[in-house]
């Protein structure tokens, strides 16, 4: 078979090989134009105009709609998305690597114990959220139940009524859907550390906590930063749980991003004040992309 530029030159074609691949590629970058490019650009203009989404037309506002997201709200959502964030991304990294490294010791069992423990995984978000919903309810919920069974509270919490709960209640629903995922990453890294390197510590006399800081440790290191911050930048934008749960509440005290973007927009009909705040999380979001490019590019030590 002819190469590509014997072949236009024997139809009598001059373009050149950076045109050849130019045209090669048009049709993608029409798809990342369509459905990409030109959403974001109407979507970073939206927050220079006051559009209300019950009537038609916009006008020109400036900054003013950056500068009462920033007087108002984007602090407070920052503080609860940070809280949500730390929270849903360190518990289930301590739970899963606690897991893995179980898994990793030869458990009998351990075949068994981790098609069981990747269940929470597979089950879509909002049924997850349903289901705790159910488990957290006041009147019926079986935490309630079970606490006070063995006598730890002596009346029904409001657990996803109550500002003081409520993001305890969602972090925790994360939790038993994410640290499968964790778990599993982290294993994967565990046993790409030799044995021999273990046996050989336990030689010279290193005992389980030694042997974890000088081998286990070092050799899953890599690993366990791109989970953390892949796991970080997910909470960081996650939505469906916080918003079944709590939509937000009480008071504010779970509007993550996520939320208060959706409420501002299809609940306060506010566009410019929803894509402005939409704006600022975008930016916090790239920060966090950055960061993570540059770890997975890192080569481990």
């Amino acid at each position: 078979m002819a190469p590509p530029a014997k072949a236009r030159e024997r139809h009598g074609q001059k373009l050149s090989n950076g045109a050849f691949a130019l045209l090669l590629t048009l049709p993608g970058m029409a798809l990342f134009a369509a459905i990409v490019l030109y959403p974001l650009i109407a979507s970073i203009t939206t927050g220079f105009f006051k559009q209300d989404l019950r009537f038609p037309g916009r006008t020109w506002a400036g900054l003013q709609n950056y500068a009462d997201v920033l007087n108002r709200d984007f602090w407070p959502v920052l503080q609860n998305t940070l809280v949500f964030t730390v929270g849903a991304t360190a518990i289930p990294f301590v739970i899963g690597f606690a897991l893995a490294l179980a898994l990793n010791s030869g458990l009998k069992g351990s075949g068994f114990l981790r098609g069981l423990f990747l269940f929470p995984w597979v089950i879509p978000g909002v049924v997850v959220s349903f289901l705790w919903m159910w488990i957290f309810n006041a009147n019926y919920g079986v935490l309630n139940g079970a606490l006070m069974k063995i006598g730890i509270i002596e009346e029904s919490v409001s657990w996803l009524g109550e500002p003081t709960t409520a993001m305890l209640a969602v972090i925790i629903t994360k939790t038993w859907a994410s640290f499968p995922w964790m778990m599993v990453m982290l294993l994967a890294g565990l046993q790409t550390v030799p044995r021999e390197l273990h046996e050989a510590a336990a030689v010279d006399g290193a005992g389980a906590v030694r042997r974890f800081f000088a081998v286990t440790w070092p050799g899953v290191r890599a690993v366990a930063a791109i989970t953390i911050l892949l796991e970080f930048i997910w909470n960081f934008q996650h939505f469906d749980t916080i918003y079944v749960l709590t939509g937000g509440g009480p008071a504010g005290a779970t509007e993550t991003f996520a939320v208060a973007v959706y409420q501002d927009a299809f609940k306060g009909y506010d566009l410019g004040h929803a894509t402005a705040l939409g704006g600022l999380w975008m930016l916090l979001l790239l920060v966090l992309v950055g960061v993570y490019l540059k770890t997975s590019e890192r080569e481990p030590k």
